[in-house]
């Protein structure tokens, strides 16, 4: 009653420049979902993923509808 879930917006990010990547370990498998900048070639970390609910989280906070690439 007095409390009501709040919906978090959906984050803003720069779609021209920046492209959603998972950045994958070969030994170690960990995944951290993120943006590879097209110009400067650099990621930025944004969330590290454990399980598949993380990565629709992921999808969902940051509005990713389209194939997410996966780099090692």
């Amino acid at each position: 009653m007095f409390f009501t879930k709040k919906t978090q917006p959906v984050r803003d990010w720069d779609r021209d420049n920046l492209t959603p990547v998972i950045r994958s370990s070969i030994c170690t498998g960990e995944r951290v979902a993120g943006f590879l900048d097209k110009t400067t070639g650099k990621f930025r970390d944004v969330q590290l993923l454990i399980t598949d609910k993380d990565l629709e989280i992921f999808r969902k906070t940051y509005g990713i509808t389209e194939d997410i690439k996966t780099v090692y």
